[in-house]
């Protein structure tokens, strides 16, 4: 388990945790970010990064993106 950040450009991943507090969580399962979830980064740029997740381009900072654990 690593979170998003550390994952490479092209490849799909399975959302195993969302960590941070329950504002964040709440935050990131609104946008579709939830366990067992498919998620293909993008692209990552010191650490902000770009996923695609359920058909649609999202992009998270590095602080966000850190909390999503695949």
């Amino acid at each position: 388990m690593m979170p998003i950040t550390m994952g490479d450009p092209g490849k799909e991943y399975g959302i195993v945790r969302i960590g941070g507090n329950d504002v964040a969580r709440a935050h990131l399962q609104d946008m579709g970010f939830v366990p067992g979830a498919k998620v293909t980064l993008v692209s990552a740029v010191d650490g902000n990064i770009i996923v695609n997740v359920k058909n649609v381009r999202i992009a998270l900072g590095m602080q966000m993106a850190q909390k999503i654990y695949i």
